[in-house]
């Protein structure tokens, strides 16, 4: 064999030893296991779904739960909760979607970090069981609307605005104008009516007096020791006590395997991934606020 024919058998060697590591580092992501192993176990199988920030959107976590209520091998499922609430009809969603895996026969325990409260709490109550560590911070039982008026800022640099607009009530809450007393009362009254749908499901499903709930939903947040002297909670413990207490439910004896969905990442967002998370959580923060709000307002 001539030296040419060497280099060219090299080179295309190399070339096919390249293209073999990109198939086999793309199928890693592409693969159909889209679950990990959280801890070893052999007993059976519980799922780890994570909520991890400001409740803007519900999708993800509603398919997570769907997905592995309605997986055979899955026996008990963990929503672990670190979260200030966020947007009522997304907390409402999840809730629902709790509440429905518990009603499906499938036990699902709420495992609550630093911070569940507000519409963190309220997804937590459609559970089989609540479980919070005695400083995690829950409660935050009420509701919040806010807006920004830029009008005084705009007149100052000579900026103005036009609304056409068919009722009179058709731009309450425009950040170019501020609210007159008809807009004020208009919001109360759905903000009092959102209010009330949160402090009905928690005594429904807390199985506490209505009034009594009353008491306690006036925006404060609780300890999980308190929370569990007001029997907001089920009882104190850890991340690894919720696991043992789901399986206990479930009905599984023995060491159990914990799995979580896999998270697939593009090419994109392992290069730019950063950047890109840095944007979405400012365009959260400022843009994608739904106007009606289950969330704790933490001090910075």
């Amino acid at each position: 064999m001539s030296k040419t024919a060497k280099w060219l058998v090299g080179i295309f060697g190399f070339l096919a030893i390249f293209f073999l590591g990109i198939v086999l580092f793309f199928a890693a992501f592409l693969s159909d296991d889209d679950t990990e192993d959280v801890s070893s176990g052999t007993a059976g199988t519980i799922a780890l779904v994570e909520l991890n920030e400001p409740i803007v959107s519900s999708e993800r976590v509603v398919q997570q739960i769907k997905r592995f209520r309605e997986n055979t091998l899955v026996r008990a499922i963990v929503l672990r909760i670190e979260s200030p609430g966020g947007g009522v009809s997304a907390s409402q969603e999840i809730y629902e979607e709790v509440k429905k895996t518990r009603e499906y026969g499938k036990p699902i325990v709420v495992s609550m970090g630093s911070v569940a409260a507000s519409g963190g709490y309220y997804i937590a109550v459609g559970a089989s069981r609540i479980v919070a560590n005695p400083g995690s911070i829950t409660g935050s039982i009420g509701v919040i609307s806010q807006f920004m008026h830029v009008n005084e800022l705009l007149d100052k640099i000579g900026v103005t605005s036009t609304t056409i607009k068919s009722g009179k009530l058709k731009d309450a809450g425009s950040p170019f104008r501020t609210p007159n007393e008809e807009d004020k009362k208009y919001f109360q009254e759905m903000i009092d009516d959102v209010y009330d749908q949160f402090v009905s499901t928690v005594a429904e499903e807390r199985k506490l007096e209505k009034s009594l709930v009353k008491r306690y939903a006036d925006g404060r947040v609780f300890t999980g020791r308190k929370a569990y002297e007001l029997k907001l909670i089920d009882t104190l413990g850890t991340y690894q006590d919720a696991i043992t207490i789901a399986a206990q439910l479930a009905e599984v004896y023995g060491t159990p395997r914990v799995i979580k969905e896999r998270k697939k990442e593009r090419l994109s967002d392992m290069i730019f991934g950063e950047v890109k998370s840095e944007i979405s959580q400012w365009k959260n923060e400022l843009l994608q606020q739904p106007i009606v709000q289950y969330r704790y307002h933490q001090s910075q």
